[in-house]
């Protein structure tokens, strides 16, 4: 099982993140959440996934294309740092992303099947690092980042999305 990582390994910006996840074995936390976005997707009309809460805000459908980024740019930094990789990797405008892409134009479907293979994907190679390469670490926008910190950052991110889905959407969603 791979340890939580310690305050050392992470930005301090991630905190709230990780805190978020429960204790247990991270891969299958990402296993446990990889159910929930396509219940949620499977249970929504291409209306409701248009929905936003507030002027200004991410549809639902911005959301969990926010998401989709997410777990790609983490994914991808995860990667190069297990291997070994010390280059510093910078961080990204989650805006500028979401402004120059149409998640909106997506069907439902459409993010459904795109996160499922994406998650897989991340849970794929999360089963084959090695425990030296969990705790390989590196650096992000200047920070130092652990392997297994950026799969508790991905997990905790997606919790706390879910979260904001629930509260401020009123979406049934059993975290």
């Amino acid at each position: 099982m791979v340890e939580r990582p310690t305050t050392e390994e992470y930005a301090a910006y991630y905190e709230g993140y990780i805190q978020l996840v429960p204790e247990g074995n991270i891969i299958e936390r990402l296993e446990l959440q990889a159910n929930i976005i396509p219940t949620l997707l499977s249970s929504l009309t291409e209306e409701q996934a248009n929905y936003r809460y507030a002027e200004g805000k991410w549809s639902v459908k911005e959301v969990i294309g926010h998401l989709l980024d997410n777990e790609r740019i983490m994914s991808s930094r995860l990667l190069r740092i297990a291997r070994g990789e010390q280059a510093n990797h910078t961080g990204y405008d989650q805006d500028v992303l979401m402004q120059s892409h149409p998640f909106n134009a997506y069907t439902v479907a459409d993010l459904n099947e795109e996160y499922a293979v994406i998650r897989r994907s991340t849970i794929l190679m999360l089963r084959h690092l090695t425990p030296e390469a969990w705790l390989c670490k590196g650096i992000v926008s200047d920070n130092p980042a652990s392997a297994r910190s950026i799969a508790f950052v991905m997990a905790g991110h997606e919790l706390h999305h879910c979260s904001v889905l629930r509260d401020r959407y009123s979406l049934d969603l059993k975290l």
